[in-house]
């Protein structure tokens, strides 16, 4: 199946010129995202990058214990598997698919070859990079200072824009595991917010009902995330201008 640039793909492989699109969509596969499927473990070398069309994939920390908590979600946005470019290799995270969907994967050696000619690529995958950690670092503060009820909303909302559908199909125990809390405390919030008129909640199933009462239930990390990723990626449109940012 030829690979084309759609709106409605992975928006940094969208937003490659023609010539590097090319060369890049040559090793490009497009494969089913499952629900719960794992991309790697920590500390597992990584032989892929994933771009994700449809899919949304949590990343996560693991503790010696076994358990894990989100420290980022990845959609139509970004790529998993930044430590391929980063150099690390391997990574004391992983990574495992939160809403099923499709990605594109592309093999380790390709994504070096582009990322080391110094264009477009390397461009592009640095400015997520930078967007990510804003991700990790609000993350951190916001378990920290904010309340579980305003934690799933920023959570439900980063989801729903990652997303075509009102719809989340998740069960709210996964929600508690990327949250780092109980699934008492999740059942507790979503009761709230489904009493507010914000969603529709049934086993594994939420529909977002009014999004405007998760906006003004959530806490500032989440429009302080979406300011900042947007700015950092608002020129993926227009990839000259990417490149001239990247060369200052």
């Amino acid at each position: 199946m030829a690979i084309t640039r759609q709106a409605s793909q992975n928006h940094l492989l969208a937003a490659l010129p023609a010539e590097e699109f090319a060369r890049v969509a040559k090793g490009l596969e497009l494969v089913p995202m499952l629900l719960g499927a794992m991309l790697y473990e920590s500390g597992q070398p990584l032989q892929h990058a994933f771009f994700p069309t449809t899919a949304i994939v949590s990343l996560h920390y693991v503790m010696e214990s076994g358990a894990t908590s989100e420290t980022a979600g990845v959609g139509n946005e970004g790529v998993v598997g930044i430590s391929l470019f980063m150099g690390g290799l391997t990574t004391p995270g992983s990574a495992i698919v939160q809403t099923a969907g499709h990605a594109y994967r592309l093999e380790q050696g390709l994504l070096m070859q582009e990322f080391n000619r110094g264009g477009l690529v390397q461009a592009l995958l640095l400015r997520y990079t930078q967007a990510l950690m804003t991700q990790l670092g609000q993350a951190v503060a916001c378990n920290r200072h904010h309340s579980i009820e305003q934690r799933l909303c920023r959570w439900l909302l980063f989801t729903l824009d990652r997303v075509s559908s009102q719809d989340v199909v998740i069960t709210q125990e996964l929600i508690a595991g990327m949250l780092g809390t109980r699934r008492e405390g999740i059942t507790e919030a979503a009761g709230t917010l489904q009493r507010a008129g914000a969603i529709a909640n049934r086993r594994g199933h939420i529909s977002v009902t009014d999004r405007s009462v998760l906006e003004a239930r959530t806490c500032e990390c989440y429009v302080a995330v979406r300011t900042e990723v947007d700015r950092l990626l608002k020129y993926v449109s227009s990839p000259a201008s990417i490149l001239a940012v990247a060369r200052r």
